[in-house]
């Protein structure tokens, strides 16, 4: 009897990874199926999309689509390709995302290891700018991006997403700071060491995880912006987000279905690519902070 109940109990088990399994790569293939639509017709001919099967492998391979979409052709002021576009999206999410992180990490610090009266108030009033919608923050930063005389250019980008993305990058390193034992910096200040010094010598040699997080977080973040791109970019400014978008609507007569497949994978690849090597990181670092927090 109870050999009996062992073996029910072990086939029910299996039984139960089994649909588990089957669920999980169900949602996984599901979820997937965009991505493998788009580089199945990227590279087909324009002929074989009009058939109608989207899901069908090509029967002739071409990366023509990936070349015309990465053209970088001059039609009057503007680029008909998106490597221009490519390029700028690199020189806004470069240092948006180093200036956002440091002045993040910067800010957790002395929010938990130097506080002062209204330390508080102050990480309240930067977590509610988290929430702030986008479109709020549309006309009084066209006004401040005038007045600074950086309106239409990647320096007023990579302000906005800066100031943007700091209430954030606050929230990530206040919080994993905040278990950070104080005890290491307040014998630290008995040897001397000032302010940077121990920043530089304790808190951010410890600070890889949340680094990464922060890092991945701002990178997805401001390379898949659209609004702030085409609210105050120009076209020598203009991010990769907003090129895409251009590409397709600038389309007449015929729908190059194949060229904006391939460009929605070239504008996707750098999050993806992300992703893939430092996705295993992102999830300790989060459950670091978690932990820590």
């Amino acid at each position: 009897m109870a050999v009996s109940t062992v073996d029910t109990a072990v086939r029910t088990g299996r039984l139960m990874r089994a649909l588990i399994y089957a669920l999980l790569i169900f949602f996984a293939v599901y979820y997937l199926l965009p991505l493998f639509v788009m580089l199945v017709n990227s590279v087909k001919p324009l002929d074989e999309i009009r058939e109608g099967n989207m899901l069908a492998l090509p029967r002739e391979f071409t990366i023509q689509p990936w070349l015309t979409a990465w053209s970088s052709a001059q039609v009057g002021v503007q680029a008909t390709g998106l490597a221009p576009y490519f390029i700028n999206s690199i020189l806004i999410v470069v240092p948006a995302v180093f200036i956002s992180t440091v002045l993040g990490a910067l800010n957790g610090y002395v929010l938990t290891k130097w506080q002062f009266r209204g330390a508080n108030l102050i990480f309240g009033l930067m977590l509610m700018a988290c929430f702030i919608p986008f479109q709020i923050v549309l006309i009084p930063m066209a006004q401040i991006l005038g007045d600074l005389g950086i309106a239409g250019t990647r320096y007023g980008l990579i302000l906005v997403h800066v100031v943007y993305g700091l209430g954030f990058t606050t929230l990530f390193f206040r919080n994993y700071y905040a278990a950070f034992p104080t005890e290491l910096v307040k014998a630290a200040q008995i040897d001397g060491a000032g302010f940077f010094r121990i920043f530089r010598r304790i808190l951010l040699p410890s600070s890889g995880p949340i680094v990464v997080v922060t890092v991945i977080w701002q990178f997805t973040n401001v390379w898949n912006d659209f609004l702030f791109g085409v609210s105050f970019a120009d076209f020598s400014s203009m991010p990769m987000t907003v090129a895409l978008n251009n590409l397709v609507s600038s389309s007449t007569g015929v729908r190059e279905y194949n060229v904006h497949f391939a460009g929605a994978v070239l504008a996707a690849l750098p999050t993806l690519v992300v992703y893939i090597v430092s996705g295993r990181y992102f999830v300790r670092g989060l459950m670091a902070g978690a932990v820590k927090g």
